[in-house]
């Protein structure tokens, strides 16, 4: 039985309180993805290249009419120091985070976190003229 499909046979709510333990085939990589070395009852992204796909609008609902992949965008750090991962749909642009998993590729992780130091939304020529902009002495050390 594939994701889309398990909204259709299982009551309101039934992901939210029961652990999905189906594999999977990721519409992205093409990977195989099994639940068994998540770390948890709940898997709801690719581990190879941490994509999924848009099915809930609440975790475990399944509501979502969607449907459409949703990338990998950002990371951020939880209160717990757990990492979790931004997701974007491609189709309708909405934002979810999801937690990683104990499988998911580090590499990959890694390169997502990093993006914004290694591709700044401004030029780094210009860091001393902003810092002056800002109240700063506008010297690097």
């Amino acid at each position: 039985m594939n994701r889309e499909n398990k909204r259709k046979i299982f009551e309101k709510g039934y992901y939210k309180t029961h652990p999905c333990r189906d594999s999977f085939t990721c519409k992205v990589c093409g990977w195989l993805v099994t639940p068994e070395a998540a770390g948890s009852d709940y898997r709801n992204h690719c581990p190879n290249c941490l994509s999924s796909l848009h099915m809930d609008e609440e975790p475990g609902d399944r509501a979502a009419e969607c449907g459409g992949v949703m990338d990998p965008i950002g990371v951020w750090v939880r209160k717990n120091g757990e990492w979790a991962v931004i997701h974007r749909c491609r189709r309708c642009g909405k934002l979810s985070s999801n937690r990683s998993a104990a499988d998911d590729n580090p590499v990959k992780l890694m390169s997502i976190a990093l993006k914004p130091l290694a591709m700044p939304p401004f030029p780094l020529e210009r860091i001393e003229a902003i810092t002056t902009l800002m109240g700063g002495e506008g010297r690097l050390l």
